[in-house]
């Protein structure tokens, strides 16, 4: 029973780690990307 028990959590350590990682891609990495981009301008004169 305590091998159930030891792979069950376990289990759930894995589960709770892939979704805190999940979570922390979405709401932190995705954000940086969120800011608009200006394009570049060209200096000198155009005729």
């Amino acid at each position: 029973m305590e091998t159930f028990l030891e792979i069950l959590r376990e289990v759930l350590k894995g589960i709770m780690r892939e979704i805190s990682a999940y979570l922390f891609r979405k709401n932190v990495l995705e954000n940086e990307k969120t800011t608009p981009r200006r394009t570049k301008q060209k200096g000198g004169s155009r005729k």
